[in-house]
């Protein structure tokens, strides 16, 4: 019985030490990505003056456009606009992810602009970078 129980463990401490050298064997498949981005550029301009737009470069490297609202109207912030450029991004990720595309990594910025001491207005602008297997 003795004998047994230890050629049972002999064999089952064989097999886990098998099962942990493979398990940690580093993958030979190499995946090769690619990536998109498109940038958000919307307007804080005061009176709706600016121009806030989707910018993304197609495959022939030619820049494509579709106009987004500013945030601001002639009578303030405009909280209608606001929710229409929300509608408008959320629908070109949910195209890019129909299509394949992983969200990678979102990065924004602002820039107010300064004139005569006090702001003028300014831009957020947001970039989103997807990538997808070859």
């Amino acid at each position: 019985m003795k004998e047994a129980l230890k050629t049972f463990s002999v064999a089952a401490v064989s097999a886990l030490v098998v099962v942990g050298i493979f398990s940690f064997k580093p993958s030979s498949e190499h995946i090769t990505y690619e990536y998109k981005q498109f940038s958000t550029i919307e307007s804080v301009v005061p009176g709706g003056l600016g121009r806030s737009r989707i910018l993304t470069t197609d495959d022939g490297g030619q820049m494509i456009e579709k106009e987004l609202k500013n945030f601001y109207s002639m009578v303030g912030i405009n909280f209608g606009n606001i929710a229409n450029n929300d509608r408008a991004i959320v629908d070109r990720i949910n195209d890019y992810s129909a299509q394949g595309w992983d969200l990678m990594q979102v990065s924004t910025g602002s820039q107010e602009q300064i004139s005569n001491g006090s702001s003028s207005g300014g831009l957020f602008i947001t970039r989103y970078l997807f990538r997808r297997a070859k």
